[in-house]
């Protein structure tokens, strides 16, 4: 497979991106086109030409000026990689709601940004318009996403996660039978340890346990967001999501039969557009 980055300059006024590219790489224009709808060609501005002063490049033609610079991060590896389908789940205009699936990720990267919700949403919508993250799911986790399509939506919805305006509920099975460690009148377990120095604050409601799989379904709502929280958090003390091959114990990093068993319930906000309450809830 291969995998190599490519820095061209611009030495000329009006060259296009997929000439250029052809005449400084080995790829053929019909690679080179396919490559830039992945996410993986970057168009670096001239000194005070842009406010954006790098970003993803997808028109094979757009002329380019003389200083600007080409990034190409070219890997066969990930550009071959097909998403998994993800479903609509409601449409606002500005903003809209899907169930992102177990291996979808929430943002890309340099070498590309085909496999992610918000561009799946920018491909799938009809109409077609611009969408933007405003919170993520872990790549291994499922559930309710909001994409914003608007950067003044986007924004608004940042800052309704900020000031937790926002209801995230999550499912996740744990191994273990987790009702044993709440205490005779303790109905929601709160977990407030800190992560990478910062707070986070996870509640845990018992609902249900297996014990023929010896395992718990438990519902677990965040006051805060932070990278693998409610995994880090349940797995802490000794209850790791099954399917976890991150922070599971060593026999269950091996269970490939099963995927991460976490999931976004929940979405409860109020609508920035038109005011009402909102309230989805994905069943399983």
């Amino acid at each position: 497979m291969k995998k190599n980055e490519y820095h061209i300059p611009v030495t000329t006024n009006q060259v296009t991106a997929v000439d250029l590219v052809a005449e400084a790489t080995e790829l053929s224009r019909q690679k080179i086109k396919q490559a830039m709808q992945k996410g993986c060609v970057w168009l670096e501005k001239a000194q005070g030409k842009s406010n954006q002063h790098i970003q993803r490049l997808r028109r094979a033609k757009k002329p380019l000026s003389e200083g600007d610079i080409l990034h190409v991060y070219y890997d066969e590896k990930v550009l071959e990689t097909d998403p998994p389908e993800a479903k609509l789940v409601y449409d606002e205009g500005n903003y809209s709601i899907w169930n992102k699936p177990s291996g979808m990720l929430s943002q890309g990267s340099k070498w590309g940004d085909h496999c992610t919700i918000y561009r799946w949403a920018e491909k799938q919508l009809k109409p077609e318009r611009t969408a933007f993250i405003v919170h993520r799911l872990d790549r291994a986790a499922n559930g309710l996403i909001i994409i914003a399509h608007k950067k003044q939506i986007a924004v608004q919805f940042s800052k309704m996660f900020q000031q937790r305006e926002v209801e995230k509920y999550y499912q996740a099975t744990v191994k273990g039978d987790f009702s044993k460690i709440l205490s005779k009148d303790e109905k929601v377990k709160t977990i407030a340890t800190e992560l990478d120095a910062k707070k986070a604050v996870s509640h845990i409601t018992f609902l249900e346990y297996d014990a023929k799989a010896d395992e718990s379904l438990l519902q677990v709502q965040i006051e805060t967001g932070r990278k693998h929280q409610i995994r880090k958090h349940l797995s802490g003390i000794g209850f790791a999501v099954v399917g976890d091959r991150l922070y599971g114990a060593e026999k269950d990093k091996n269970e490939n039969e099963k995927d991460l068993q976490l999931s976004a319930v929940g979405l409860k906000f109020r609508c920035p557009v038109s005011g009402k309450d909102r309230r989805f809830k994905l069943s399983l």
